[in-house]
């Protein structure tokens, strides 16, 4: 079989990376709009296990489907404007907002809308999006050692070391290593890990004028805008060209399904795909796909283990996890940045575009990437113009 002959240690480990990431970065603000919404404690960990399922379904059959590394991850954005947007709406309205979202990727995806829309962003600025999607994780990996220093520094000593040995092993190694230094400091707190199976738990969708108002069309305004669209960006700057418009269409088709047991909204992951395209994942581009197949293995184990998954995640210090993504994203962050500066004519539009990306400009509910993006396509358009 194709996989095994493909698979690698190393992809595996980006891909439990991948996994790692995603769920320390953001989960919180699942728990803040579970909370938001009155969820119970059954109702949390049904929302878990959705969007584990959903993440490692959609992760493992794309990629196998089409030879890339296609990584999804919930709406992070999503999950933000949900803690504010759903005041006095009820489990069920929210759910059948969630559906009717989901519904509409699906049909925007399957329909060939977004793809070409996608088609005219410039490379550069694909690339200078990218760049500035993720440096902020490259800030972080050393502006963490002011707080744990001995931890932080023997990742990157072990980085370094590892880079000039073996580097297709540099971030399996760290990461070991990581785990090592912070047990020996006592910063891994187990106490409340306990072994559990997640029990999902169906909630009928309500539909009601409001709820289609104040959250089905932000949600997806947002997860297009925010999430999918620095998806796409991000596998192109990878090099990599898959058929957008199927793969839309089905996790959107995925998110349909899984909607009423708690996935908000699911879409094409960013900052996380970006670590299982990355050259640390496999020197052959042709072979990183085993990333993202990894990857959905180990979100289909935290949604099932979804209590469980919780409790690890939380075990881990702040300091190695941003650390050991900053570490992934080296080489990504260089080679988007040498890309999108590569082009003279190119360069002011590319360096607007990765300033306002990496600057955090949020507006009307979407995130920098979008108008970094948007501002450098305007520049863009000035100077060419004003050359002609």
């Amino acid at each position: 079989m194709r996989l095994w002959r493909d698979a690698s240690l190393s992809a595996i480990a980006a891909g439990f990376v991948t996994v790692l990431v995603g769920y320390t970065s953001s989960v919180a603000l699942i728990f803040q709009a579970t909370q938001a919404l009155g969820a119970t404690p059954s109702q949390v960990t049904s929302w878990l296990w959705a969007l584990g399922i959903g993440m490692g379904v959609t992760c493992i059959g794309l990629s196998l489907r089409y030879r890339v590394p296609v990584a999804t991850a919930w709406s992070t954005p999503g999950a933000a404007m949900l803690i504010t947007a759903v005041a006095g709406v009820s489990m069920g309205e929210a759910v059948g907002a969630f559906v009717v979202a989901a519904l509409l990727m699906a049909i925007c995806g399957f329909a060939g809308l977004f793809e070409r829309v996608t088609r005219h962003i410039p490379a550069p600025l694909a690339s200078a999006m990218l760049a500035g999607v993720l440096l902020r994780f490259g800030l972080d990996a050393f502006r963490s050692m002011q707080t744990q220093w001995w931890l932080c520094f023997g990742m990157f000593v072990t980085y370094l070391v590892m880079r000039r040995l073996s580097p297709r092993y540099a971030v399996v190694v760290t990461l070991l290593v990581a785990v090592v230094i912070a047990a020996a400091q006592g910063l891994l707190h187990t106490e409340q890990v306990r072994l559990a199976v997640a029990m999902p738990e169906f909630v009928m969708p309500q539909f009601s004028f409001g709820a289609l108002l104040g959250i089905a069309l932000p949600l997806f305004v947002v997860t297009m805008a925010s999430q999918n669209m620095t998806g796409v960006a991000v596998m192109r700057a990878a090099g990599y060209e898959p058929p957008i418009s199927p793969v839309l269409g089905w996790v959107g088709t995925v998110n349909v399904v899984l909607a009423p047991f708690g996935a908000f909204s699911l879409g094409l992951a960013a900052i996380t795909a970006a670590i299982c395209m990355s050259p640390e994942a496999h020197e052959d581009p042709k072979r990183r796909y085993v990333a993202a197949v990894s990857a959905g293995f180990f979100y289909l184990l935290a949604g099932i283990f979804a209590a469980t998954v919780a409790a690890v995640m939380a075990a881990f210090p702040v300091e190695l996890v941003v650390t050991i993504a900053g570490l992934a994203l080296l080489g990504t962050i260089g080679n988007g940045l040498a890309a999108a500066l590569a082009n003279e004519a190119e360069r002011e539009a590319a360096l607007v575009t990765f300033l306002v990306t990496a600057s955090g400009l949020s507006l009307l509910g979407i995130g920098s990437a979008f108008w970094g993006l948007l501002a450098g396509v305007l520049v863009r358009g000035v100077l060419t113009f004003r050359r002609a």
